[in-house]
């Protein structure tokens, strides 16, 4: 038996920007590398997680009043908006700012376990969930999520 998933284009894109800065397996990944890399300085502070471009000065703020997994979690929506959008949200229409927030949920379920590392894992073990958990620094809730969505698209081949 082999397993058949085809990658969305996002889900490439975010491999290929992992691939870039050498992390290529799960303990590799660490937001304070890419912050550095893409120069965008990044601040842990306890107010609502944001993200700020001007010219060529980029930040992301992660709230500090909440648990590590979902910081590291809004730090990979954080950075999507940085890398893929433009614009203020505050001042745009309600259905452009809600076609970001889509497109920034996607890349997050995509960072935060990219493509290129799921070959290390067996979709069969009971306790991927856990081990995606531990691995990745992220909450079970995104575990499971990318783990759904994952089997939606994955077609088991005889051969």
């Amino acid at each position: 038996m082999g397993m058949l998933y085809f990658p969305t284009p996002l889900e490439l894109w975010v491999s290929e920007k992992y691939k870039r800065m050498k992390m290529l397996k799960p303990e590799d990944i660490c937001e304070d590398k890419i912050a550095w890399i893409y120069k965008i300085f990044y601040f842990k502070k306890p107010i609502p997680s944001n993200s700020f471009e001007n010219g060529s000065f980029k930040s992301i703020t992660i709230d500090s009043r909440i648990v590590p997994p979902l910081q590291r979690e809004q730090f990979y929506h954080e950075w999507c908006h940085i890398l893929r959008h433009a614009g203020n949200q505050n001042m745009m229409p309600a259905a452009f700012r809600e076609l970001q927030e889509y497109d920034a949920r996607n890349f997050t379920r995509y960072a935060a376990i990219p493509y290129h590392m799921l070959d290390y894992y067996d979709f069969r073990d009971p306790q991927l969930i856990d081990l995606w958990q531990s691995d990745f620094k992220i909450s079970a809730e995104l575990c499971n999520e990318r783990l759904q969505r994952l089997k939606t698209k994955i077609k088991i081949a005889a051969w």
